[in-house]
């Protein structure tokens, strides 16, 4: 679709800026530079459309063409609160399969797995605890949304199928560990994640606490 909606764009004046909001970039900034020959950039808004301002929100920018042309944008979004992150398109798409692609496609097999056993969410939600009462929030609303959105950005590059693969190679690895009852591999494993996460762990966890308590401030009765 969005290489069909450039193609219709082939008869715009030199001085228009060319840009794409998608969640990848490779693609549309070849075809976007194949049918303009002005200014072109790839921008990726790292929040949805409940955001109501763009204090604070990132958006991922990635060079195509003439940037001293489009720089006036740039720079409009960060005058407007906006965190301009450059990247090159393709640095872009290896991120975001792991950002959107692998964390939406674990979410989707996740309630996949919950329908599929029967699993009544009305009891998970009474005994959850703040963190897994979080998850399911997380799941939940995923589900509430047009599906042809994930869809899209799941199938958008087939690179995406190679890593999924990897992970669920990785998956089973897991599950050998535990269905052999070895303890000290998955207890190594684990140190060797938490040793690669480094000072972000702590981090993370202490970010985590946070949220958790807005989250059960915001809890339904």
């Amino acid at each position: 679709l969005t290489t069909m909606v450039i193609h219709h764009l082939n008869n715009l004046p030199k001085t228009c800026i060319l840009a794409d909001l998608t969640s990848i970039k490779e693609s549309p900034l070849f075809e976007m530079k194949k049918v303009h020959a002005g200014p072109v950039v790839g921008l990726h808004p790292m929040f949805g459309p409940d955001v109501t301002g763009l204090i604070k929100q990132t958006i991922i920018s990635c060079e195509g063409r003439n940037p001293e042309q489009y720089q006036w944008l740039i720079e409009q979004f960060e005058v407007w609160g906006a965190k301009i992150y450059p990247v090159q398109a393709h640095e872009h798409d290896q991120a975001m399969s792991m950002v959107q692609v692998m964390r939406h496609f674990s979410t989707i097999a996740y309630g996949y797995h919950l329908m599929s056993e029967g699993a009544d969410i009305e009891n998970l939600v009474a005994m959850s605890s703040p963190i897994y009462r979080l998850e399911l929030i997380m799941v939940g609303r995923l589900f509430a949304q047009d599906p042809t959105l994930y869809a899209d950005i799941i199938f958008a590059n087939k690179d995406n199928v190679s890593m999924m693969k990897r992970f669920a190679y990785r998956f089973l690895e897991l599950l050998e560990d535990v269905s052999l009852d070895d303890k000290d591999a998955f207890v190594a494993m684990f140190n060797n994640v938490s040793d690669w996460f480094g000072d972000y762990a702590g981090d993370f966890l202490e970010e985590s606490k946070s949220m958790l308590l807005k989250a059960n401030e915001l809890k339904k009765d």
